[in-house]
């Protein structure tokens, strides 16, 4: 497994517009890509750096009963948290497979879909001490700007 870098952080909130100004105006980010994945019950919206470079930030929501986010934000008596950290790698599905040889705990043993297009895959918690970890297919040389 190769990881090739941070593709993004995701903040889990109940609601993305209320949560979105600070992100645009005290910190000067763009808005970039919104959209629902219904493989995740879950709606996206991406707040980009202004050359797009790098990680970038994702809020996240519980649409049509994500189990998962709606009990983070229940432990977080509905307020906005770090969710996971996303890591890009060059092969995704051999990633998994590694890691699950290996024996770390796991939430998805193949890809699945995920936001802007991508395959994702999460380790569960137990793999790294209580942080939810996501991979993601690279596609940062397979297409002209990835967000």
């Amino acid at each position: 497994m190769r990881i090739t870098r941070i593709d993004h952080v995701a903040v889990c909130t109940a609601e993305l517009d209320p949560a979105l100004p600070p992100w645009l105006s005290v910190l000067g980010l763009t808005l970039g890509p919104r959209e629902f994945v219904a493989s995740q019950k879950t709606e996206a919206l991406f707040v980009l750096t202004p050359e797009e470079a790098g990680a970038c930030v994702e809020l996240i929501a519980p649409r049509g009963g994500n189990a998962g986010l709606e009990k983070f934000l229940e432990r977080n008596q509905g307020r906005a948290g770090l969710h996971h950290i996303a890591f890009a790698v060059d092969d995704l599905a051999g990633a998994l497979a590694e890691l699950d040889q290996r024996g770390v705990p796991l939430i998805d043993k193949t890809p699945r879909p995920g936001a802007r297009g991508h395959q994702v895959g999460f380790l569960h918690p137990k793999a790294a001490g209580g942080v939810l970890i996501e991979l993601v297919s690279d596609h940062l040389n397979a297409t002209v700007g990835r967000h």
